[in-house]
């Protein structure tokens, strides 16, 4: 099965400026893959050159298969930019048949109810995108993203301008696209939500990636916790494999145990420490 995405030394240049250099990054069908970095970073760049916006300087990109760019590639991709503008007259069913007529799809009226019901917005289908707030159209966005049922879905910071039930809707859609094969690539600064809802991630920092993996793999362990009647206990260079024989050493000295907690670093603290915060 080919990869939903795949890039392969991938690398772009803007004149003296250098975007992407040397990118290798693979998601597979059905996966959610959070790219992770500070402004600059590359981000926007990998995702326009998946889409065919912008040509590669060198190296292989392709999206099922086909290389990025070419009518069998568009025809997989869904995509919400970053920074995107509706036409303010039309209303969110007229966007959505738009967005059908130029895509292809033959969906019609039942693909339209269908995704507005999906991103919450199943009684605002003849609400005008000049009625909307942001948040609103950020998810009317995610919809024409999903016209015509992409095989992959490219979105560009998805929820910076959603309150938190709005990112929650979100989440919640996003594990329902990833339960139909779709594989995504979401772009974000919400580290707490990549943390969340991505398989994994991977870091780009200077137009390279620095770090990649499972949410839980890029965290380190920090040791374990232990409260006793005597107070709190840090064991900082054990691992969840020695709470046993810690417990085990407490209560055969007398003690009581109330509670364990093995630490781990976040996503948050992985990111710094990967972009050179900390």
């Amino acid at each position: 099965m080919s990869a939903a995405f795949r890039c392969d030394s991938l690398e772009k240049r803007y004149g003296a400026t250098t975007a992407l250099e040397g990118v290798d990054l693979e998601v597979a069908p059905g996966e959610l893959l959070g790219l992770l970095g500070p402004n600059g970073a590359g981000k926007s760049t990998l995702t326009k050159i998946a889409c065919g916006l912008v040509r590669a300087t060198a190296g292989v990109a392709t999206v099922e298969g086909a290389p990025a760019g070419s009518p069998e590639a568009r025809a997989a991709i869904g995509y919400l930019a970053e920074l995107f503008r509706f036409p303010d007259w039309l209303t969110a069913d007229e966007l959505l048949a738009l967005h059908q007529d130029l895509s292809g799809s033959a969906g019609g009226a039942g693909e339209r109810g269908r995704l507005l019901e999906l991103v919450g917005l199943g009684d605002a289908r003849d609400v005008r995108v000049s009625a909307m707030s942001k948040g609103m159209q950020q998810r009317l966005g995610i919809a024409q993203a999903l016209v015509g049922s992409p095989r992959v879905l490219l979105l560009d910071e998805p929820t910076s301008a959603l309150d938190p039930v709005g990112r929650r809707v979100v989440r919640d859609l996003l594990g329902e696209v990833r339960s139909q094969g779709i594989a995504v690539m979401l772009s974000s600064h919400l580290l707490s939500e990549v943390e969340v809802v991505c398989d994994r991630v991977a870091i780009l920092v200077g137009g390279q990636i620095v770090a990649r993996g499972t949410p839980a793999e890029l965290g380190r362990p920090r040791g374990v916790e232990v409260e006793t009647a005597d107070g709190v206990r840090n064991y900082p260079d054990v691992e969840r494999e020695d709470v046993p024989r810690i417990v085990a050493d407490i209560v055969a000295a007398g003690g009581w145990v109330y509670e364990v907690r093995v630490l781990a670093s976040t996503l948050e603290d992985a990111y710094l420490e990967a972009v050179g915060a900390v």
